[in-house]
């Protein structure tokens, strides 16, 4: 394999630090990683075959001597494998530290909790700022398009790589909950629990709608130079701001919103009659555009969406989602959060619905709150005990011992 690296470019020099450690998380991050070489190419949805596979990962607790307590987590679109420690780059703590860590929903001190950066992302598994192998250069646009089930053959490599037969459960939110169901219909023998949080069986019209302003966004940037950015040291920061901008608003509610900013000024009492930052919900948004492009990649952005767009469980099982989970002995929680307008909680009844159609074990909890899809990031007591009662209930339900609890830390 050949090695690139990219010209400096005066508009660069001295520039973020966080940007230069993003750069370095992408060939060398920071947590675990597992490559599958040449030869064992991962075969796409598209056809392609994509080789070397890279996989980073982090593990938390220990996995048990009969390796039963293993516990997957999918993170969602902008996540990565930092689910409750702290990020390399923005050094703020994991995005799931509320429920993920010792005595936690997600017990690390019960359960051996692994979570993988996706196939196509840009913290060390691959993807479009990975090195190309034929080129030595990033792979750019040349990376093939993929899908979330892409994602989960990648994650079962590395399952496997573990030595791992059963995991006791998947859990995810958003894009996160789309890769659970794909695991739990893909899989259906390897999968004894599934929390599938605020996510959907399909991306809407409107979600795909959300997702093509951000990509255009992005494209439209100048220095987006028809994705191969790397090459020219340069990074298409104003255009993914915005993507990140646009794509933050569907995050939160309305009520969040008004609460939160309301039309209150940003550090004035008067209207500036400019188009500075004059309210508070534009400052923060900037704020929100300007801090994601330290730590993410801008065609992985592109890529991502896209697969997001393309999942489509009722289309790929004959146009009935019922089908999709046929057979099924995968004990599942499905839940929703009121004030989500992005997956509204339809979109959770529709797989409810269709699990109910094959006699699966299902629950289904609606956790009021007024955050918006976010919430399920945040704290919410309702959203906790309800993730811990379901484990506790089916760790008890399958025998799975107590005794010898774990330390956190990496296995």
């Amino acid at each position: 394999m050949g090695t690139f690296s990219a010209p400096k470019d005066e508009s660069r020099a001295g520039g973020p630090p966080k940007a230069e450690q993003r750069l370095s998380e992408v060939h060398n991050p920071s947590s675990q990683l597992v490559v599958f070489p040449d030869d064992q190419p991962l075969r796409l949805e598209s056809g392609q075959l994509l080789a070397p596979l890279s996989i980073a990962y982090q593990t938390y607790g220990q996995l048990n001597a009969d390796k039963s307590n293993a516990i997957l987590i999918c993170h969602a679109l902008t996540g990565d494998q930092y689910v409750a420690d702290v990020h390399p780059v923005t050094g703020k703590p994991g995005w799931w530290q509320a429920l993920v860590g010792p005595g936690k929903p997600v017990d690390t001190e019960r359960f051996f909790v692994i979570c993988p950066n996706i196939l196509g992302g840009c913290m060390g598994s691959t993807g479009p700022a990975s090195l190309n192998p034929k080129t030595g250069k990033p792979y750019g646009l040349d990376f093939p398009i993929i899908t979330i089930g892409d994602m989960v053959d990648a994650q079962v490599r590395l399952i496997d790589h573990l030595g791992i037969g059963v995991l006791f459960s998947v859990i995810g939110g958003s894009m996160g909950g789309m890769q659970v169901l794909e695991w739990a219909t893909r899989q259906k023998s390897r999968v004894a629990t599934a929390i599938a949080i605020a996510t959907a069986p399909w991306h809407s019209a409107q979600n795909i709608a959300f997702h093509e302003v951000g990509r255009q966004a992005v494209m439209a940037d100048p220095e987006w130079r028809g994705g191969a950015y790397s090459e020219f040291g340069v990074v298409p920061k104003n255009g993914l701001a915005v993507a990140r901008m646009a794509a933050h608003i569907t995050y939160l509610s309305e009520k969040a919103l008004q609460g939160k900013f309301g039309r209150n000024l940003q550090d004035r009492a008067t209207r500036s009659f400019s188009f500075d930052a004059d309210f508070k919900i534009e400052s923060y948004l900037r704020h929100q555009g300007s801090t994601f492009v330290d730590r993410f990649d801008a065609n992985s952005y592109l890529y991502i969406t896209r697969a997001m767009d393309y999942f489509d469980l009722e289309g790929a099982h004959g146009g009935k989602l019922a089908n999709a989970f046929t057979g099924t002995q995968t004990q599942f929680c499905v839940v929703s959060i009121t004030s989500d307008w992005l997956y509204p909680t339809r979109d959770s009844k529709a797989i409810v619905k269709a699990l109910n159609a094959v006699a699966a074990n299902v629950s289904f909890v609606e956790i009021e709150s007024d955050k918006g899809h976010d919430a399920f990031l945040l704290h919410e007591p309702e959203f906790h005990d309800t993730v811990r009662g379901f484990l506790s209930a089916a760790m008890a339900k399958r025998g799975l011992s107590q005794e010898g609890r774990a330390q956190e830390g990496r296995a």
